[in-house]
């Protein structure tokens, strides 16, 4: 942002802050998000290693297209559980997924 433009703005009330201070997150949800679009991330990258479309790689996980692009943009809809039987259902290793945690 523009040095002069952001004085008018504290000049009239507004300030700067993060998303975690807008939200009032505390660190334990900060860390869930974070691990929610890391694994959001892995998935992506497990299909595309296998070459595989979103079509062909829902149909190995019993979802739609729909769904596993929700689940690789990291929708809030989606939840750990759904994006570690994913995971796994595309060869990605226990092991992996620890580290990726």
């Amino acid at each position: 942002m523009k040095t002069e433009k952001k004085r008018r703005l504290e000049a009239a009330g507004w300030r700067e802050t993060t998303v975690r201070e807008l939200l009032n997150l505390s660190t334990a949800d900060v860390e869930y998000i974070e691990m929610k679009l890391v694994l959001s991330r892995r998935l992506r990258d497990a299909r595309k290693r296998r070459r595989l479309t979103q079509i062909r790689a829902a149909a190995l996980l019993n979802t739609s297209q729909s769904r596993l692009a929700r689940m690789e943009a990291g929708d809030p809809s989606v939840s750990l559980d759904l994006l570690v039987r994913g995971l796994l259902a595309l060869g990605v290793s226990s092991r992996d997924l620890l580290k990726a945690a």
